[in-house]
């Protein structure tokens, strides 16, 4: 199974938040890799469950931007 990830955010604390799609599946999920003193676990969340887990933290903005980026450029009415 191959996946393509590009990390979102990376906190002070050593947590760590990627963009991850699987190139078989075409799914696409956030996975979450916490310190190593809260274990190192990674955790594969939902991108609809990934925002509305309180959406407004760091990580859920740089989502909210990298999505935002989709769509710049001229508007079509």
């Amino acid at each position: 199974m191959t996946h393509h990830m590009r990390e979102l955010y990376n906190s002070a604390n050593g947590d760590h938040w990627y963009l991850v799609r699987d190139d078989e599946s075409e799914e696409v999920f956030v996975t979450h890799r916490p310190n190593a003193a809260l274990g190192g676990q990674s955790t594969e969340i939902e991108l609809g469950t990934f925002l509305s887990q309180n959406g407004h933290g760091p990580q859920h903005q740089a989502l909210l931007r990298l999505i935002g980026s989709l769509v710049k450029g001229p508007s079509h009415a």
